[in-house]
């Protein structure tokens, strides 16, 4: 059973940076497609960033990119998201995912495997 355990999350002041990893169980952790999503109260769950096992290339949703940095160190099953210029819109919880194949990077319906969350607050 394949395991997927977020940290890192917190409170920051807007403006602030947090660094969100998420630890892998199992084995074959570098053929995954990793995911970080976002999910507020009420509504549909967000792409935010993913990464290939290479990590040779990375996605972003438009309202993060220039602001977050999605990393990934296959020897140690684990991927990073640094968050940057935190805004207050940015608060929500943040989960992990992983997938095999790139095609639906940005769909969470294509990722089989989630983390619990880690709850990010931003203060204004």
């Amino acid at each position: 059973q394949v395991q997927l355990v977020e940290s890192g999350g917190g409170l920051v002041q807007a403006g602030g940076s947090l660094r969100l990893s998420c630890a892998a169980s199992g084995r074959a952790f570098s053929s995954y497609i990793m995911g970080w999503f976002r999910q507020c109260p009420g509504k549909d769950r967000e792409f935010v960033a993913a990464i290939p096992w290479s990590g040779s290339s990375t996605a972003y949703a438009d309202s993060v990119k220039g602001r977050f940095t999605i990393s990934r160190d296959n020897a140690k099953n684990t991927v990073y998201l640094q968050m940057n210029s935190l805004k207050p819109e940015d608060t929500t919880v943040y989960y992990c995912a992983r997938k095999m194949g790139w095609g639906g990077y940005n769909d969470p319906a294509s990722f089989r495997s989630w983390g619990q969350g880690t709850q990010v607050t931003v203060s204004s």
